[in-house]
């Protein structure tokens, strides 16, 4: 399983670009696969396969009517775990001993 963190958005569109998020958002939550969006991005789990074609649909929703699209993308690849969209946080709670804000 593959953790993708990504972040993409139009450059040619102005300062307020959430209706273009929000068009990624759908296409990620269609997926059926685990995901957490936050202030500066969306985290993906699942494999490998899975999460670039989910990428790749956001990147081709955007760029259908966006001359420029940016987008900045993280893999962490970890064989035989899942789960790992709330395992990791929870480890480093658990050092803490404490709940933080997600």
């Amino acid at each position: 399983m593959v953790l993708l963190e990504f972040s993409m958005s139009p450059l040619n569109k102005g300062e307020s670009v959430s209706q273009y998020v929000a068009r990624s958002l759908e296409i990620i939550d269609a997926s059926g696969l685990d995901y957490r969006l936050h202030a500066m991005g969306t985290i993906i789990e699942g494999e490998i396969d899975q999460v670039l074609d989910v990428l790749r649909k956001c990147f081709d929703a955007m760029a259908a009517d966006c001359d420029r699209v940016t987008c900045t993308a993280k893999l962490d690849f970890r064989r035989g775990h899942s789960g790992r969209l709330e395992s990791k946080v929870a480890g480093v709670e658990q050092r803490l001993g404490r709940k933080l804000k997600t």
